[in-house]
């Protein structure tokens, strides 16, 4: 293989231009929202409903699911999708039958549902 065969030896001064990998921009959530969600994980777990969580980072929405074992499938999944902000709202609570508990704009008002306030009975 000679030198002008190689990739790296072009007419225009022997440098070829490689592309970038391209990365398409993931969906995640940032430092208030993660510090809101593992606040209430942190509350469910002291309480002895929640044992574990993961965080999925997709393409077109970001999910934040909540397993009371960790073989399980998740009890709760909390989903950040911008594509619905304009219509419903982006964030929602599903439950592990597919059911939706509560949508809307701000995470903190969706979480409401998922945050028993213990209640003194007298």
């Amino acid at each position: 293989m000679s030198d002008s065969e190689t990739p790296q030896a072009t007419a225009s001064g022997g440098v070829v231009a490689f592309p970038a990998p391209s990365r398409a921009a993931t969906v995640t959530f940032d430092r208030r929202e993660l510090s809101e969600l593992l606040n209430l994980y942190g509350r469910m777990v002291a309480a002895g409903e929640w044992r574990d969580y993961a965080i999925d980072f997709l393409k077109d929405k970001a999910q934040f699911s909540v397993y009371r074992r960790s073989s399980e499938v998740p009890i709760y999944r909390i989903v950040k999708d911008p594509a619905l902000a304009k219509r419903q709202g982006a964030y929602s609570v599903v439950a592990a039958t597919g059911l939706v508990m509560k949508r809307g704009p701000e995470l903190s008002r969706v979480l409401r549902v998922l945050d028993r306030k213990l209640s003194v009975v007298s």
